[in-house]
């Protein structure tokens, strides 16, 4: 197994010394008094052993182990510690030709920095082992596993043992997590269960594809195609139950590894990995199921926007035609005015006087062109109602599909929801005379005023489902509607203490 997850170069890597910082050098490297007078007490210790030692004593802290050449540590840090002995770096060429030399030394500056060997059936392998366990079923990295058992038995001050075994470790530590993943959704697995998740990888004939590469593809942009294809997703998804099934037994990360691994495997590869090939696809589907759910409902909130942006566009282009007309109308009062103000120019001759300045054909212009007020949106809402059929190609779909909630303050708006799902469902065409308007913002309430007042059934309905998307697209955004099921739009209430709590 560590034959797999390290090349032989990497594992050289992982016994050796590596490159050492300053402040790696300045922190580990600076041996104290008690250090020195620790290889040093004066019982006629070799200097090379004392300069031997005291590398080895500045590495353990360092690295969690002491390579067995010791003579390859960093320069850097030789000198250093030289220096403070008063010896010359050369003579750590000769320290520890014997490893017993080097293992026996090891045993003592263990005992002085209280750090703790790792036999291999003791108690320290032992825990490690379950950490190890515990943090496969979090991550699969060979290379992160590795260095948080580094960092774990650093933090035990227990000497690392050599990056062969622990490498090994890893590789048991993972197929362990592989096997328990098993154990624990095991009862998830029942025959119905396996049966849809092996079809998943049989290519569909109406998609052209399996569909566990329909479920992965991602929506292209926010069109009214592309919200129908991920309500599709989610219907099929919710159809072999998907969105029931409880994976909470594996950690967050374990689940997020395994749907990844489904993401990016082939056929083949699945296959190769055989009985835990149906783990990873309940891992896959059950976290789809809220991934789709949250896309849907993103999917509709971007081509509700989209379509607003465009209404806004069009308004904002109005309002600059609007404008030059204004300044037309305006640098024409301004040669009105002066003649109506001269007390000079007699009040029969004003007429006359302005008809010959202006000239009829420009007055006549002036007056053909009709000045109406703006409503207060300037205009927005009759719009975006031009894409009114654009959109119900997509909107009765989701509200059909997503169960939406509101939360205070929504109950007008929600009352409203339930009432447009309703006349979707039934093919109604008029608004009912109960349905609320209560939470139609100001903006917009002359629209359907208007349309009332003038009995154009059509215009209320297009006006009153347009406000009732337009604020649920909102109330989404805020936090005021939540979706039951989603993660990116959950139930605000639920991130906080309940009175029990």
């Amino acid at each position: 197994m560590s034959e797999k997850m390290f090349s032989e170069e990497q594992l050289e890597q992982l016994r050796s010394f590596p490159e050492i910082s300053s402040d790696e050098l300045i922190r580990y490297f600076t041996p104290t008094s008690a250090d020195v007078a620790f290889v040093d007490p004066g019982r006629g210790r070799r200097s090379v052993d004392q300069l031997g030692m005291l590398v080895q004593l500045c590495t353990l802290p360092w690295l969690g182990f002491v390579p067995d050449d010791v003579a390859s540590a960093p320069p850097a840090a030789v000198a250093r510690v030289a220096q403070r002995l008063g010896v010359p770096p050369a003579a750590l060429r000769l320290y520890g030709h014997r490893a017993q030399t080097r293992s026996d030394h090891l045993a003592q500056v263990a005992r002085y920095l209280e750090w703790k060997s790792a036999p291999a059936e003791g108690q320290a392998m032992k825990e490690l082992e379950q950490f190890l366990l515990d943090r496969a079923m979090e991550h699969d990295s060979p290379t992160l596993l590795f260095n948080l058992a580094r960092e774990y038995l650093m933090a035990a001050k227990v000497i690392r043992p050599g990056a062969l075994v622990l490498a090994k470790m890893v590789g048991t530590a993972r197929k362990g997590a592989a096997d328990l993943t098993s154990q624990l959704v095991g009862h998830l697995l029942t025959q119905e269960v396996r049966a849809d998740l092996e079809r998943m990888l049989v290519v569909d004939a109406g998609l052209g594809m399996t569909r566990l590469e329909w479920l992965v593809t991602p929506a292209r942009d926010a069109s009214a195609t592309s919200v129908k294809s991920a309500i599709d997703k989610l219907a099929w998804l919710r159809a072999i139950d998907a969105h029931q099934m409880d994976v909470s037994v594996l950690p967050n990360e374990r689940r997020r590894f395994l749907a990844q691994v489904a993401r990016r495997s082939t056929n083949q590869g699945l296959e190769r990995r055989k009985e835990r090939k149906s783990p990873i696809l309940l891992a896959f589907v059950a976290q789809a199921a809220v991934d789709q759910l949250d896309e849907v409902v993103a999917l509709f909130d971007q081509a509700v926007s989209a379509r607003e942006s465009r209404a806004k566009s069009k308004t904002d282009e109005a309002l600059i035609e609007r404008a030059k007309r204004g300044e037309v109308q305006q640098l024409l009062m301004e040669e009105i005015l002066p003649v109506l103000a001269d007390p000079l120019v007699a009040d029969d001759e004003v007429g006359g006087l302005l008809r010959e300045r202006i000239g009829m054909q420009r007055l006549r212009e002036i007056i053909s062109d009709v000045w109406k007020p703006l409503p207060r949106d300037h205009g927005r809402l009759s719009e975006l109602e031009s894409s009114y059929t654009y959109l119900r190609q997509f909107t009765p779909n989701v509200l059909a599909a997503i169960d939406f909630q509101g939360g205070p303050g929504t109950g007008e708006l929600m009352e409203a929801v339930a009432i447009l799902k309703e006349m979707n469902r039934l093919g109604g065409r008029k608004v009912p005379a109960r349905a609320p308007t209560a939470f139609v913002p100001a903006r917009y309430a002359d629209y359907l005023a208007k349309a009332r007042r003038s009995g154009e059934d059509t215009a209320y309905r297009h006006f009153w489902e347009l406000c009732v998307i337009l604020c649920l697209r909102d109330g989404l955004r805020s936090g005021d509607v939540f979706v039951p099921g989603s993660r990116r739009y959950a139930d605000p209430a639920t991130y906080l203490y309940t009175p029990e709590q």
